[in-house]
């Protein structure tokens, strides 16, 4: 087969797509064997991953960004003309007007939460993304959701047929299996940690709950205050004043890291005493998944693909309760023994989370779509 994936994602400052797409493309690269998988826009190679600038050289990206851009344009039929001899396209989130002829349309659906939780998001993304679900996973032969929650979600939302749409996991990079103690004491050296943390890590947007995460370790009683900083990693994206303001000038025992490279997480993640994720909506939940994998006993939200993601093997919490929420933070900082049985128990977990897997159902996904 010859598989065109849209990698624009990694040409753009990105967090979660990016690097589903950027493992997600590695992993296909080494299973396909017979299969030939290019990139669109054209670019050679990818570099290290990196959120807050392109994967690619300064040419390439400029130029990818112009092509992408100009395919856009609503009636544009350049893509007919560049994959005429694809046997599939694959859409990712920033191409809105893929090729109508030639290779069979396919898709990834990573959330549905700019339909769901519109308010979490700038109206302008809001918009993107239902054009993306009008122009492109409606049109598709068939979509990759990367959870059964989303599945059923973009099912519900965009009328989707059953049959049009396979759950098919994301990986978690080896550095977070492969984590050790020497890691996590030079992520500690390296940002200055000295105390226990409670590890909170994500894009700082309001979807991430994160003035919660404050108001909860805030709420926390003063002997585990005095035991356990907050440790709050990611980029600042787009949120109240307020809650910038909070992580910029935090309060006694909160530490705001800022953007931590993908390089630095697994030691960082693998040293938290527990991992806090209170997210109000996630299509995967790459964070938690990363933190079982790591060992780290997990505190998450009930709903979305969270309690899928984490089963059993995690606390799950309203993420609008603080009372409730601290309660369980409370509980798990106070007991060693519940901290190693979850860890041990999401680490085992984390385990059907590879890329080898996701690439290998992926191929097989796009064998179905063409029909061999």
């Amino acid at each position: 087969m010859r598989i065109v994936i849209d990698a624009t994602s990694l040409l753009l400052c990105s967090a979660g797509v990016k690097n589903y797409m950027y493992y997600w493309i590695r992993a296909l690269r080494e299973h396909a064997l017979g299969d030939r998988i290019r990139l669109f826009p054209y670019f050679p190679g990818v570099s290290q991953l990196h959120h807050e600038c392109s994967c690619a050289g300064k040419w390439a990206t400029l130029s990818g960004r112009l092509l992408v851009n100009v395919c856009n344009v609503r009636g544009n039929r350049l893509l007919d003309l560049l994959e005429a001899d694809a046997d599939v396209f694959h859409a990712s989130q920033h191409l809105r007007n893929p090729p109508r002829l030639g290779p069979r349309l396919t898709a990834t659906i990573y959330d549905m939460t700019c339909w769901m939780l519109p308010e979490m998001h700038s109206p302008a993304n809001v918009a993107a993304t239902k054009e993306y679900g009008d122009r492109v996973l409606r049109r598709a032969t068939a979509c990759v959701a990367i959870s059964q929650s989303a599945r059923r979600d973009a099912i519900e939302i965009l009328g989707l047929a059953e049959d049009r749409v396979e759950a098919i996991y994301p990986g978690v990079a080896d550095g977070f299996f492969a984590a050790t103690p020497q890691d996590a004491r030079a992520a500690a050296k390296t940002y200055g940690l000295e105390k226990p943390y409670i590890l909170f890590v994500g894009m700082i947007e309001p979807r991430k709950n994160i003035h919660r995460v404050l108001d909860v370790y805030s709420s926390l009683s003063a002997a585990v205050r005095s035991e356990y900083e907050l440790v709050v990693a990611g980029p600042l994206g787009w949120c109240k004043p307020e809650t910038v303001r909070r992580l910029l000038r935090p309060a006694a025992g909160i530490r705001y890291l800022g953007y931590v490279p993908e390089s630095d997480l697994p030691g960082l993640t693998a040293g938290a005493a527990l991992f806090f994720y209170p997210s109000l909506y996630e299509g995967f939940g790459l964070p938690v998944a990363q933190a079982m994998a790591c060992g780290v006993p997990v505190i998450t939200s009930r709903g979305s693909a969270l309690e899928e993601i984490g089963g059993e093997d995690v606390i799950t919490v309203e993420p609008h309760c603080i009372d409730e929420m601290a309660a369980a933070v409370e509980r798990l900082a106070l007991s060693l023994v519940l901290r190693s049985e979850l860890g041990q128990r999401g680490r085992r977990r984390a385990a059907q989370y590879t890329w080898a897997r996701c690439a290998e159902q992926s191929l097989a996904f796009f064998r179905r779509a063409v029909g061999v």
